[in-house]
């Protein structure tokens, strides 16, 4: 008897605090206690590097927080894990500063943060639990929570994050997979900035455009800032209500990525799209309406939501998807009849030019799910050679 083991991933739960003023003092401490501990283990690599030639490790510099805390004592305050965890942060920085030095990319050396530039403590082990109505963190104590939906599976870490003046905490959590019924659907999705996305089976999805709709309240929101004078409490205004602004047309996109990622999830076994270079995209004149629509993140979302449904997310090489006929895979070049309209000059084939790529990417990618299944049954213990 085969059996068969039950899968799992990390999944993330976002809450509301809702801190006492004496909560919220002792959290804005504990922030500016990191952030100091942040730029001093900052300062002291780039130091250990430019006389000594040295490097220096975060675990180096967690063997000294013992010392840190008794010529320090406010440092007593914070958790133990919440101090190794901002050195394992700052050593994941210059890890990714080497990373981009060694594939020639522009590095960004790791930088010091100023106010207001740390904004987040994270629990990585322990230290934290959660009931109905409080959240309990180490050496803060209990904070009211608006619980919106249950936990699932086994926590992981906790991360507090002040956001737009408001607190909010992550709790990562061990989930099994919970596999959706098979639907023997598949389709393909062609994105763009006219319709946010078209699909193979002919379904247009409009592109709300949250940004271009909230471009005139910005307008007014940030030439009122550029007219505040630096360091006033009318400037600290000002600053928290472009910054709203800015957290709502997220929150929007988020919300409409999930829901459209989350259908497409529910109703098809595979869906194929195409690996676009997203950040290479946003560069161009249409970067405004590229970053908008916000492909990125959708196309993680997918991924993440397939996975955890146990469907199949393939992006396929977009090369000339646009330019190929479907009926008969001629590449005819750039043959469209105004923006909308596709047609093949060797059949004579006319359709939407998008949906005709929709269906190029779904064809793209079914060999691939074909050579997998083989390979799958190739290695099955049931099955025998010859067979």
């Amino acid at each position: 008897m085969t059996h068969i083991q039950a899968t799992t991933h990390l999944k993330t739960f976002r809450y509301r605090l809702r801190p006492t003023k004496a909560q919220e003092v002792a959290l804005l401490e504990q922030l500016r206690l990191c952030r100091g501990l942040y730029n001093a283990a900052l300062q002291e690599r780039r130091d250990a590097y430019r006389k000594a030639g040295k490097t220096v490790t975060a675990y180096d510099q967690m063997k000294y927080l013992t010392e840190i805390k008794a010529a320090l004592p406010e440092y007593a305050g914070v958790y133990s894990q919440v101090l190794q965890d901002v050195l394992k942060r700052l050593e994941k920085a210059f890890k990714a500063f080497f990373r981009r030095v060694k594939a020639g990319q522009t590095p960004g050396y790791p930088r010091f943060k100023g106010a207001g530039w740390y904004d987040s403590i994270c629990y990585p082990q322990s230290g934290f639990s959660v009931s109905d109505k409080t959240a309990f963190f180490s050496k803060i104590g209990n904070i009211r929570i608006r619980l919106h939906r249950p936990l699932e599976g086994k926590l992981k870490t906790a991360t507090i994050r002040r956001e737009c003046g408001e607190w909010y905490v992550s709790y990562v959590c061990e989930v099994e997979a919970a596999p959706l019924p098979a639907t023997s659907s598949q389709v393909g999705v062609d994105v763009g900035t006219t319709w946010f996305c078209i699909t193979s089976d002919g379904e247009f999805v409009e592109n709300p455009r949250h940004f271009q709709g909230a471009m005139r309240k910005l307008r007014v929101a940030q030439r009122t800032l550029s007219r505040r004078k630096r360091g006033s409490n009318r400037r600290k205004t000002a600053k928290a209500a472009v910054a709203k602004l800015h957290r709502k047309v997220a929150r929007q996109r988020l919300d409409f990525h999930h829901k459209t990622a989350a259908k497409l999830i529910r109703e098809n076994d595979l869906v194929a799209h195409e690996a676009l270079n997203v950040l290479g995209m946003g560069k161009g004149n249409l970067a405004r309406s590229i970053h908008d629509v916000g492909w990125g993140q959708f196309f993680s979302l997918l991924s993440l939501k397939a996975a955890s449904a146990g469907r199949t997310v393939i992006a396929v090489d977009p090369r000339y998807t646009s330019q190929t006929c479907h009926e008969c895979g001629h590449a005819c070049g750039e043959n469209r009849i105004g923006q909308a309209k596709f047609r093949c000059v060797n059949c004579g084939h006319t359709a939407n030019a998008d949906h005709n790529a929709a269906k190029n990417i779904l064809a793209r990618a079914l060999p691939s799910v074909q050579n997998a299944e083989v390979m799958r049954g190739l290695r099955s213990p049931g099955l025998k050679s010859g067979e």
